[in-house]
């Protein structure tokens, strides 16, 4: 696109491709606002009337930019109930934990790259740059069921954060010595979660650390 076809851009979409620029140049990137707008050449007053929020940018950004890479995503699948479809998509981020010695030798993996070191900053940010990659996409989930009714409007960063910590604990059972019937387990544990998040509303600001620091 050139700088003329730039400038014919409305602020709006001028906001929505300087984000989805910062969001592909890392999958750890953070939305901040002041980095946002300096990108789109706007002000962060401009930017906070087409966004009141930090979330609200972030879930237009994870919807058009996972729309665009996976047009065929499980979750827009409307001829399958909402419910199955999510916990289809919670099982492929279990998928990668695998099963028995798999799942024992990823964990010792994360183990000795996360766990036992000590936790300098290299460290830390890897680590974040993947638990922000795996909530936005579980947040982009959500927000595709929210807009097409079958989730009541809430905070989907929370909601996230809850599938994840169930999804983080079955992975850890996997890796366990656990009964043969470990799978059967662990899809019933995925529908209860699943269907806790579809009835009832996500409210209250705790626990979102993708809706701190919104002023940055």
């Amino acid at each position: 696109m050139t700088t003329h076809d730039t400038d014919r851009l409305s602020s709006r979409d001028k906001i929505l491709r300087a984000a989805m620029q910062l969001f592909g140049e890392g999958p750890g990137a953070r939305l901040s606002v002041r980095a946002v707008a300096a990108r789109a050449g706007v002000s962060t007053g401009s930017l906070r009337y087409h966004f009141p929020t930090q979330r609200a940018l972030q879930d237009e950004v994870l919807t058009r930019v996972y729309d665009l890479a996976i047009p065929d995503d499980r979750i827009n699948d409307r001829s399958v109930p909402a419910r199955d479809r999510l916990v289809d998509c919670l099982r492929q981020v279990l998928g990668g934990a695998g099963v028995g010695e798999q799942a024992r030798a990823n964990l010792l993996r994360v183990v000795e790259q996360f766990v036992q070191p000590e936790p300098d900053e290299e460290i830390r940010a890897a680590y974040l740059a993947i638990e922000r990659e795996i909530l936005r996409r579980t947040i982009y989930w959500l927000t595709a069921l929210e807009k097409e009714g079958a989730l009541p409007e809430g905070d989907n960063a929370r909601r996230a954060r809850f599938l994840m910590a169930v999804v983080d604990g079955l992975g850890l059972t996997r890796a366990m010595p656990a009964e043969q019937a470990v799978l059967q387990s662990e899809d019933d544990t995925l529908q209860m979660a699943v269907d806790c998040v579809l009835t009832l509303p996500a409210t209250g600001s705790g626990g979102s650390g993708l809706r701190q620091g919104a002023g940055d």
